[in-house]
């Protein structure tokens, strides 16, 4: 349980610098800043809790993400700024980096040492999880206006 605890806090912390950063990349005010790292904290927190508990990473990031969505709705709204100025940055460190990268690795090998079945396969592993990766930040960070600012019914 410790393990867990300590896993969680690094995780977390780690989560806050790409947050930030990418905050100030995208000129957010200088009052959100601790939201957008707060947010990045939180996110990439739930999903490791999540995923600790033998949930799939897809759809621990879909579940993060809708939480991130769901609480930079609550805060635009107590601070009077747009959702998107807590939740973009905030949805940066779940980025899936490492699986965009490994399926890249494997298009450059079977350029270079030619076709076999383990590099295709390394390939097509990797790429489709970053493709519903994304596609799981995207639907998480659009579910709070899907939910709240809806104006008609969705039947």
């Amino acid at each position: 349980m410790m393990d867990l605890l300590l896993g969680l806090l690094r995780d977390m912390l780690l989560a806050m610098v790409p947050a930030v950063g990418f905050a100030l990349v995208f000129n957010v005010p200088e009052r959100a800043l601790k939201y957008c790292a707060i947010g990045g904290a939180i996110g990439h927190g739930s999903r490791y809790i999540l995923m600790e508990y033998g949930v799939p990473i897809e759809w621990a990031t879909l579940g993060a993400a809708t939480l991130v969505g769901m609480i930079g709705v609550h805060w635009s709204r107590r601070l009077l700024a747009h959702p998107k100025v807590f939740t973009v940055a905030a949805m940066i460190p779940m980025v899936p980096g490492v699986f965009a990268f490994k399926a890249m690795i494997a298009v450059v090998e079977i350029n270079h040492v030619g076709y076999s079945p383990e590099l295709w396969a390394i390939l097509i592993e990797n790429f489709i999880k970053t493709l519903f990766i994304i596609a799981a930040l995207a639907i998480g960070l659009a579910m709070p206006g899907l939910l709240f600012y809806r104006r008609r019914s969705i039947v």
